[in-house]
């Protein structure tokens, strides 16, 4: 069963600033991580959506998602988070399945 890491961030002081480091250097360095099989990012829209970004990446386990997270990539992705992430994050994980 899939195993996904979902990441709620919260809304930044400054948005730009926030999207500028998320998408030319959080983004790619995420996208590193080893075993990761998918990655998707949503910025909500709608009036006072609840969180700014919500990032979602899906491994194929439990394991492959704690073999990620232990890498070098998984702790340099962990670690730039208090270069832009200000406003918080709250981060969940979990098995996934697919409803439809």
């Amino acid at each position: 069963m899939a195993y996904q890491l979902l990441a709620l961030y919260h809304h930044p002081e400054s948005a730009s600033a926030f999207d500028k480091h998320y998408d030319e250097v959080h983004a790619p360095l995420a996208a590193r991580l080893p075993g990761l099989r998918a990655y998707t990012a949503t910025r909500p829209a709608g009036q006072d959506p609840a969180y700014h970004l919500v990032a979602v990446l899906t491994f194929d386990d439990e394991a492959a998602f704690n073999a990620a997270m232990g890498s070098d990539v998984g702790q340099q992705a962990v670690a730039d988070l208090a270069n832009f992430a200000g406003g918080g994050v709250t981060m969940l994980t979990g098995p996934a399945a697919t409803v439809v």
